[in-house]
């Protein structure tokens, strides 16, 4: 399986709220994995983004959060998940703070096809339409899609208001008619 990032970043616990400093794992299927270590051996704690997880803020986004000794608020990743819950983390700059940021949204959200017999993993492209094309006999394919509801909800209110504001204008004028042809 392919790593899209790694490094130590410091986690708050969810029983005592103190920060532990973990060794992560991102891969390139959306699992976020906690380490003791970076070997790798001791297994901590293992998170679906793909599945779980509905938001990621960053840096002073993460309102009411304090971060560990001698770290800014700019260092800040809160990972939301559907169960109400969160994981907090800081890194050690605020660059790696948006840098781990940007690469947990990409591993949320990009679809990736799975080749069992090459045991590789192959980015496919969404078109407009949310359409994937795949080449007839290229092997077996699980493809995983995932769109947040409410991607583009700001564009249909911005739309919706902008529409009812013509409309608006448009009968104003046509209250008047009776008064002009008097």
């Amino acid at each position: 399986m392919a790593l899209l990032k790694s490094g130590w970043l410091w986690r708050q616990t969810s029983i005592l709220k103190r920060w532990k400093l973990n060794w992560c794992d991102l891969w390139i299927d959306g699992s976020l994995v906690f380490y003791k270590t970076d070997s790798r051996r001791e297994f901590e704690h293992r998170v679906g983004l793909k599945t779980s997880c509905v938001n990621v803020k960053s840096g002073l986004g993460c309102a009411g959060l304090s971060p560990p000794e001698n770290h800014p608020r700019e260092n800040l990743i809160l990972v939301q998940l559907r169960d109400g819950t969160g994981i907090i983390l800081c890194a050690n700059s605020e660059d790696e703070a948006l840098a781990w940021t940007l690469t947990i949204l990409e591993a949320r959200q990009n679809p990736f096809t799975y080749d069992p017999c090459n045991d590789s993993y192959q980015f496919v492209p969404i078109d407009g339409h949310d359409t994937i094309y795949l080449a007839p006999g290229s092997g077996t394919h699980h493809i995983l899609i995932q769109r947040d509801p409410y991607d583009g909800i700001g564009e249909k209110v911005a739309l919706g208001l902008l529409a009812g504001m013509a409309v608006g204008a448009a009968m104003r004028s046509y209250l008047w008619m009776p008064f002009l042809f008097c």
